[in-house]
């Protein structure tokens, strides 16, 4: 062989050898990722109470008084390491009562799990967290653990529940407040970044809401019974203080427990006030009259005349026609607002052209969001003039045609109870940092002047005549306190055939009080009522009257036979400091609910809260000593 073949060989053996090698290699990494898969799937239980950095607490959400809605907890997953069970039939009778599941559940998970750690269940709370203790304690739980994660709770269960919304299994926000100000709530110092926050104190800013607990417990507590006689679809009920825009209450029913939200649908989630849009009815009437007395296109006298019906022949030769309840004859703006007369609105709306007319409904803020607060919040629907038809700028006029949220609804009624000056609405007061030494308060837009303040006394003044013996709304009439009120009922569209539904319907009313310088709007929507009656003066208007009668007295609005005590406006309220806790156990007696919130969001004593109020026993007595995981129950009253 010559150095010539002897080289050819040479090189065709390289490439052998090679190949061998890559195979080897192939093999080798094929071990490895097989052996890595396996230990993930198989991994042992993470003692996730290991000592370390300790992430942000989620900052709690508070009413405007400082009440617990939102706060954060220990919750644990209930784990299971397969090969370290001894009998698994005696560790399927011991768990099952305590985790509220079936014994042959259970064990269906031990022997037929891929992976030989298996998670039993989630998010358990701190009772069945010291049942499983217990039971381990006991030595019959073998390959049973417990993963401590951060969780939530919502100490007034559903009240409230769409507007405060609800977290993930990491306790991420996924709703409402709880998903629209994550970023304030999981962030240390108003401001400032979780990394250059306060190492001492890893609490997330506080979420502050104009929301207060009574009021809206009077509003879904009425809202509820409004649901259950009229068997309706939903029911929608809101308060708002109009010289602040803060709503004070704002229920949408039916609703949910966020503590529960297995139990929820999308439906029972949804917060209709402010995502929901719908026609609003004859309660648009205080708004478009508004307008058009506001532009000079009517005025006080100005008079049309309604046989049962509005009818014109537009240039085209089309003959339109917009029906009305009944035939009220010769009516000026006052007339309109009412009988809720659907011609003399329609007559009205013929004196001023689309363009300016639609420029004036949208100085309210109908077509746009609110910027109240809420997430998803809808901006409604408002067509430009250039797409309306013949017959949209009477419709409009009369509160169909315009699709409005709830809080868009609350925002131009501000506009008519300021006397012309319309203030956006907000469902958050202030967001306050974690040691209470910072706070902003939340900015949802500037007032503005909508209208003149002749212009918004006398809509008010019509619609206090609307409570009146032959007024729509005089079934929400209060003795000693004035009322502005307007009732409305619109049709829905029917999905099926698209024209206005003959069983559908949504009945409102609203009300200003006091009307001669209101400090309280509501306003109720019941969607869908079914039965005999369905008419906007007959099933909304009682209610609101109740809701008055409550929350003028709760809220301190005078009334005619209240006198009202004047003092200096200085009193002394002594410093609600929160409790120290040291080796031995303090005296908690007479603490508020507030003042005890810092020791709920820390790690080393267990505090368990019930009731309202101020502490009025505890246990352990004061006194004892005090160990790191013993638990202290409060009862307030």
């Amino acid at each position: 062989m010559d150095m010539a073949e002897k080289k050819i060989e040479k090189k065709s053996q390289i490439p052998k050898r090679f190949f061998v090698f890559a195979a080897l290699f192939a093999l080798a990494a094929l071990t490895v990722f097989i052996r890595y898969t396996v230990l993930m799937l198989n991994r042992p239980p993470v003692d996730v109470r290991a000592p370390g950095r300790s992430p942000v607490e989620r900052g709690p959400i508070l009413d405007r008084n400082g009440r617990i809605l939102a706060l954060e907890t220990k919750l644990g997953n209930i784990t299971l390491w397969r090969p370290g069970i001894g009998d698994p039939d005696l560790l399927c009778g011991e768990l099952a009562p305590v985790l509220k599941m079936s014994a042959g559940e259970i064990r269906e998970r031990i022997y037929y799990s891929p992976s030989d750690f298996i998670y039993l269940k989630k998010q358990v709370g701190r009772s069945t967290i010291q049942a499983v203790e217990a039971l381990k304690a006991g030595g019959n739980l073998g390959g049973v653990n417990i993963e401590i994660i951060p969780g939530r709770i919502y100490p007034e269960q559903e009240l409230a529940g769409q507007i405060i919304g609800f977290v993930g299994d990491d306790n991420q926000g996924l709703a409402g407040i709880e998903y629209a100000f994550e970023t304030e709530l999981t962030r240390i110092g108003l401001g400032q970044d979780e990394d250059t926050g306060d190492k001492t104190n890893r609490i997330g800013n506080q979420v502050v809401l104009t929301i207060d607990v009574t009021v809206q417990y009077i509003l879904e507590g009425i809202a509820a019974r409004i649901l259950e006689e009229n068997k309706a679809e939903a029911v929608m009920f809101l308060a708002m203080d109009p010289r602040s825009g803060d709503i004070l209450g704002s229920a949408s029913l039916p609703g949910f427990n966020p503590n529960n939200i297995k139990d929820s649908d999308e439906n029972t989630r949804m917060d209709r006030t402010a995502v929901w849009s719908y026609e609003p009815g004859s309660v648009f009437k205080v708004f478009s009259l508004s307008a058009l007395m506001d532009s000079g296109a009517i005025d006080e006298e100005t008079v049309f005349v309604c046989n049962g019906h509005y009818e014109r022949t537009t240039n085209l030769g089309e003959r339109i026609v917009i029906n009305c309840l009944s035939a009220h004859g010769p009516v000026t703006a006052r007339e309109i607002i009412i009988y809720s007369c659907n011609a003399g609105a329609a007559y009205a709306s013929d004196r001023l052209g689309g363009e300016p007319f639609n420029r004036l409904i949208r100085n309210f803020g109908f077509g746009s969001r609110t910027g109240a607060g809420h997430p998803g919040e809808t901006s409604g629907f408002l067509q430009a003039p250039n797409r309306w038809s013949e017959r949209s700028k009477p419709t409009i006029a009369m509160g169909q045609e315009i699709a409005v949220s709830a809080l868009q609804m609350l925002q131009a009624a501000t506009a008519v109870a300021n006397d012309g000056v319309l203030v956006p609405p907000r469902i958050i007061s202030r967001i306050v940092s974690g040691d209470g030494k910072q706070s902003e308060p939340y900015n949802s837009g500037s007032p503005r002047r909508v209208l003149k303040a002749e212009t918004a006394r006398n809509i008010r003044q019509y619609m206090v005549d609307v409570t009146s013996n032959i007024g729509t709304g005089w079934r929400a009439n209060v003795e000693d306190l004035s009322l502005a009120v307007k009732t409305g009922t619109a049709e829905l569209i029917d999905p099926l055939t698209g024209a206005y539904s003959k069983n559908d319907f949504i009945a409102s009313c609203m009300a200003m009080i006091p009307a001669e310088s209101p400090s309280l709007v509501l306003y109720l929507v019941i969607i869908k009522p079914q039965g005999d009656f369905y008419l906007g003066g007959r099933i909304a208007a009682p209610p609101i009257r109740e809701a008055a009668e409550a929350l003028v007295d709760y809220l301190g609005i005078p009334r005619g036979k209240n006198p009202q005590v004047v003092h200096s406006g200085s009193v002394t309220i002594p410093k609600d400091e929160t409790p120290i806790l040291s080796d031995t156990v303090p005296d908690f007696s007479g603490y508020s609910k507030r003042s005890l919130l810092p020791l709920l969001l820390q790690d080393e004593v267990h505090i368990e809260i019930t009731g309202e109020g101020w502490v009025r026993r505890q246990y352990p007595p004061p006194g004892t000593p005090l160990s790191p995981g013993d638990t202290i129950t409060l009862e307030l009253e």
